[in-house]
């Protein structure tokens, strides 16, 4: 097996060939350029590379340019020539057209497999961040995640989380004094944010089949790695719920893949697109959460790249971790892109044969400066390289082709059929419906203990004897007594109005457990 993935090399005015070093993979990297300077293609044969020596891979396709990667390209393709001539002159021997193993993922069930996760494994940050909440309203949806954690509902879907919020709400007054302050207004301002949640089409992300990390670690019959493509062209209309579907299962890796070292080769690739997505009003906690997930997670065998238009756009300390770098043409039209490309340029080694900072600015399209990790994890001095032609189809499959993937994919029915189990939603209701059928009797109750006095009192006028009360009717009256309160509030929610205010009533469920 080689030790290699090979991604360029250079004619006469080129450095020599640069590859990744499969044992240090998972030191992260970076991939970074403007727009139409071949982030894209870098991406493919990345992915093409680490597929063949048989490491699976899951990256987004923002574009949706990058479903090729199924298919092999052809001979008859407008750029074969110039494919075949850039091969030769980098001293690519072995370039021929291959297709790769490829799933497809959707957020939204339409070009690829449902992917989802429930609430509860989201959790409280990333929903928070998910959700735009503030510090007061972040600290209210904590406290929804500990109370139905201890009380053992489940949060699975958006209508758990809005259920658990409302008894919340209504019993605000008890869980304030354990948990600190609960506003109404901040409750509110929750379940509005859900509402736009919803209305972004989110409510299919939340829910039961969740996705098994082990589906996207997958190799095929022949020992390559598939290949998972998350359809991210409809998704990034809601770029917060596009950065934090990917943080999250970043993170879930984290918590779960157990430590292996440094292995030979990565277990799983993980390519970050639009990275700025991830950064942008990002609070301070969850920059430090992304910050020591990339530290950490090279242990568990895991290499993250985060694509980028500009290396500033990833906060330095994040960027000091990124050990193998692929950096496309910048274009410095004001000062500031001046300056951020001065401070790109002196992340590099230094090559003496030329300026690091004026080849960034002056590789063409297809060309990039590379630094890769050498030999004892050492960077390698800067070059400037020709990136490798891609194997697979450059540019998109057709619908049909694409269907027929998935159709022919291992994870075909799997995740199709969205599951609605027992969860803190229905398991509220019952207790709604329990206590609006207890106030029912409790009404019942009451106006029968009324006629019993109505008629005890008519008994007396007639046959003039002052008669003494039996001790169970003193009971029966003195507990109604007793009760008056609860009765008062219970008799409002009888009847048709207590049907329509079942929802309101879910702060006193909890008493009868």
């Amino acid at each position: 097996m080689a030790d290699t993935i090979f991604i360029g090399g250079g004619g006469p005015d080129y450095g020599t060939k640069q590859g990744l070093l499969l044992k240090y993979a998972n030191r992260h990297g970076l991939i970074a350029g403007a727009t139409g300077t071949g982030k894209t293609v870098t991406l493919q044969i990345l992915a093409e590379g680490f597929s063949a020596i048989g490491v699976p891979v899951f990256m987004a396709d923002v574009k949706g340019d990058l479903s090729g990667l199924a298919k092999a390209g052809r001979e008859d393709f407008k750029l074969h020539d110039a494919f075949t001539k850039r091969a030769g002159t980098i001293g690519f021997e072995d370039y021929t057209y291959n297709a790769f193993p490829v799933t497809f993922w959707d957020l939204y069930g339409e070009q690829g497999h449902p992917i989802r996760t429930t609430v509860s494994e989201m959790g409280p940050l990333l929903l928070a961040r998910l959700l735009e909440l503030s510090e007061a309203q972040e600290g209210v949806l904590n406290i929804a995640f500990r109370v139905a954690d201890e009380e053992g509902l489940p949060l699975l879907d958006l209508k758990d989380l809005q259920s658990m919020l409302i008894w919340v709400g209504e019993n605000r007054d008890t869980i304030s004094l354990r948990y600190g302050n609960i506003s109404t207004a901040s409750v509110g301002a929750i379940q509005r944010q859900l509402l736009v949640l919803e209305n972004q089409g989110a409510t299919q992300f939340f829910g039961e089949p969740a996705l098994e990390l082990s589906d996207i670690m997958r190799t095929d019959a022949d020992g390559r790695g598939r290949i998972n493509i998350l359809a991210a062209d409809k998704l990034m209309n809601a770029p917060r719920l596009y950065a934090t579907s990917l943080l999250w299962l970043l993170s879930e890796l984290f918590e779960e893949l157990p430590e292996i070292g440094d292995p030979d080769k990565p277990r799983l690739v993980f390519f970050f697109d639009e990275a700025h997505l991830l950064f942008e009003d990002a609070p301070k906690a969850l920059v430090q959460k992304v910050e020591q997930v990339a530290r950490l997670i090279r242990s568990k065998g895991v290499g993250v790249y985060f694509v980028t238009q500009n290396p500033a756009d990833v906060p330095e300390d994040i960027l000091g971790q990124l050990g193998n770098r692929v950096q496309h043409a910048l274009r410095a039209f004001t000062p500031k892109d001046q300056k951020g490309l001065k401070a790109a340029s002196e992340t590099y080694r230094s090559n003496p044969r030329f300026s690091t900072e004026d080849a960034i600015k002056e590789v063409g399209v297809g060309e990039a400066v590379t630094s890769m990790l050498e030999r004892k994890g050492a960077p390698g001095v800067v070059e400037r390289t020709l990136i490798r032609p891609p194997s697979s189809q450059l540019g998109p499959l057709e619908k049909g082709e694409r269907k027929d993937v998935m159709n022919a994919s291992p994870m075909a029915g799997k995740y199709d059929e969205l599951k609605d189990r027992q969860s803190a939603y229905e398991m509220l209701s019952e207790r709604a419906d329990k206590a609006a059928r207890d106030a029912e009797e409790a009404e019942r109750q009451e106006e029968e203990a009324e006629e019993e006095e109505r008629a005890y009192k008519k008994a007396r006028r007639y046959d003039g004897k002052q008669v003494g009360r039996s001790t169970s009717r003193r009971s029966s009256r003195s507990a109604g007594m007793g009760e008056k309160f609860t009765k008062m509030v219970v008799k409002e929610l009888t009847g048709t109005t207590g049907r329509r205010l079942v929802r309101g009533i879910l702060g006193g469920l909890f008493k009868g457990r």
